[in-house]
């Protein structure tokens, strides 16, 4: 597939650019972190104004202030795990209706099945 003459010419001028770009992109990511070729280090009062500068540890630990997410309150929808319903009869969010129809008619033929089986078994 896709191994005619123009594909082949398009894959290749494709390679070309990313060589290109990618070394151009390189080039300026460099001169924004302040990244010299002499001087591998980047310059971090250039950074700090860019970004944000913060350490994964103080990023872990939790705030003393209220601007933190309460952690501890967790909402979690029970849902039934053979018909897959909550308390309010409803069907999970991340459920399609085909899902929902199938789960229906899965759970009709099993009615029926059991249905069968008490009427053999009173006779």
């Amino acid at each position: 597939m896709a191994k005619s003459l123009r594909s082949k010419w398009k894959r290749k001028g494709r390679a070309l650019k990313r060589v290109r770009y990618g070394e151009k992109e390189l080039a300026r990511l460099k001169k924004t972190l302040g990244i010299d070729e002499n001087n591998k280090e980047p310059n971090m009062d250039q950074v700090s104004e860019i970004a944000t500068v913060v350490d994964g540890k103080t990023v872990s630990e939790p705030k003393a202030d209220g601007d933190q997410m309460d952690t501890t309150r967790e909402i979690k929808e029970i849902y039934d795990p053979k018909t897959y319903k909550d308390k309010n009869g409803q069907y999970p969010v991340w459920m399609t209706n085909k899902q929902i129809k199938q789960l229906k008619t899965q759970t009709q033929k099993k009615k029926k099945i059991q249905k069968k089986k008490l009427l053999n078994r009173k006779k």
